[in-house]
């Protein structure tokens, strides 16, 4: 009992890619465009996701010593490879969960994620890039509901130039996120810009 009386004492923790500005105000307008929330009326609790919310989720921790994780992430990340360059790009859902796909300018760049997910301690075999736009409590929603706009979404390019551990802390308006440490990935050579053509 004494080490879960422990656990109930640590933060929640997961290691993340915050999307950059750029990248998340492309997909708020698309949303926008397509009325998702009109979309998703018919789901019981359908919510969307607060755009601040919005992130890759590379490894949940669950209830950790942050000082641990940082200590990890500090270690790992800076051998993971160079900042690997993605957009945001299709949609598809889980049970209850709607999500943007993830896109890799070239093979190495899909390699890194998956390098600096197993930096964060997560299952790089495992791991499907993703970010969670909106969730509801029960029912289905037929993937031919989704508008075609998100079927064939495309971002702009960006490269993920920081791993972030993140606290998750349950409050009566819902969770609130909040970056506790972060570790820079090593920047790309001058010039590399991934596959021939991409911005």
């Amino acid at each position: 009992m004494e080490g879960t009386d422990d656990e109930a004492r640590l933060p929640r923790l997961f290691t993340a890619v915050w999307p950059p500005r750029e990248a998340v105000e492309h997909l708020a307008g698309v949303l926008d465009e397509v009325r998702l929330e009109r979309i998703g009326s018919q789901l019981r609790g359908f919510r969307l996701m607060p755009t601040r919310q919005w992130h890759l989720t590379l490894c949940f921790h669950g209830p950790a010593d942050p000082a641990d994780s940082a200590a990890r992430l500090d270690r790992q990340v800076p051998a993971a490879g160079a900042a690997p360059r993605l957009r945001l790009a299709g949609a598809g859902m889980f049970r209850g969960v709607l999500w943007a796909g993830v896109e890799f300018a070239a093979e190495p760049d899909g390699r890194t994620l998956r390098a600096l997910v197993r930096a964060a301690g997560g299952d790089a075999d495992g791991f499907r890039a993703h970010l969670t736009l909106a969730r509801w409590n029960a029912g289905g929603l037929d993937r031919r509901t989704l508008p075609r706009q998100l079927h064939g979404y495309a971002g702009p390019w960006w490269n993920a130039t920081e791993v972030a551990l993140v606290r998750s802390d349950q409050e009566p308006a819902g969770p609130v996120y909040r970056t506790v440490h972060s570790v820079a990935v090593p920047r790309r050579a001058a010039g590399d810009q991934g596959v021939l053509g991409s911005p």
